[in-house]
C-alpha cells in the first residue's frame, strides 16, 4: 500500500525559503518517479516537479528559478526547496506516486 506523507508547510513571509518533505513507503521507492504538485485555493491541481528514477528533475518553468526537487534512496524521501516564495506560491502541496497523493502540506506566503 503506497503511503505518502508531507511536511514542512508553513506560513512564511515574501522572500522567505521553505523546505517540504514527502516520506514514501509501500512500494519500490527507487523505481519510480515521485512528483510535487500544488493547489492554489479556487484553481486546479498543477505539476510543480519531477524527481525521475535515475536521478534527473524537471522544474515547471514558472518555479524553476527558485525551487529544487530531490530525492533521498536511503530514507524513501523527496524534497522541495522552496526560495525566494511570492504570495503566488501560497497552495496546498502534495507529492504524489503511482496514482496515490498525501493529505498535502499548506504553504501560505504572505506579510
Amino acid at each position: 500500500q503506497v503511503q505518502l506523507v508531507e511536511s514542512g508547510g508553513g506560513l512564511v513571509q515574501p522572500g522567505g525559503s521553505l523546505r517540504l518533505s514527502c516520506a514514501a513507503s509501500g512500494f519500490a521507492f527507487s523505481s519510480y518517479w515521485m512528483n510535487w504538485v500544488r493547489q492554489a485555493p479556487g484553481k486546479g491541481r498543477e505539476l510543480v516537479a519531477t524527481a525521475f528514477s535515475d536521478g534527473r528533475t524537471t522544474i515547471e518553468d514558472f518555479v524553476e528559478d527558485r525551487f529544487t526537487i530531490s530525492r533521498d534512496t536511503g530514507t524513501n524521501t523527496i524534497y522541495l526547496q522552496m526560495d525566494s516564495l511570492k504570495p503566488e506560491d501560497t497552495a496546498v502541496y502534495y507529492c504524489n506516486c503511482l496514482g496515490s497523493w498525501g493529505q498535502g502540506t499548506q504553504v501560505t506566503v504572505s506579510s
